[in-house]
């Protein structure tokens, strides 16, 4: 089988855009058991415990630290989280321990409760 220049290149660079891209995914390691499949909504109530790292208002997004999540299988992590209610922001405060509940929404994992 003969292969030309130009074929060999293009594999060259395709491999290794794949083989970058993959690396720069912060999430590769996260296990995926509990996950819903891809177009699945899962309704489910979880609770967690962690200190507020970041808010972004305007968005309506926290960055916990949270702990262990066992109804997910989740380790600890850092992660970002919608809010249901903007209001919710309120109890909510940089380097603050709370606890929440969460569950997953169409966009993502949304924050129903803090205390």
């Amino acid at each position: 089988m003969k292969i030309n220049l130009a074929t060999l290149t293009l594999i060259a660079a395709l491999s290794s855009a794949a083989a970058a891209a993959w690396a720069s995914d912060p999430m590769k390691d996260m296990p995926m058991d509990g996950m819903p499949a891809a177009g699945q909504t899962k309704s489910q109530s979880h609770h967690a415990t962690g200190v507020v790292k970041k808010i972004d208002a305007k968005a309506g997004v926290l960055t916990i630290a949270h702990g262990p999540v066992k109804s997910l299988g989740w380790p600890a992590m850092t992660m970002g989280f919608l809010v249901k209610d903007k209001m919710l922001l309120d109890k909510a405060a940089v380097d603050k321990a709370i606890e929440f509940d969460f569950q997953q929404g169409s966009a993502g994992y949304v924050v129903t409760a803090v205390k």
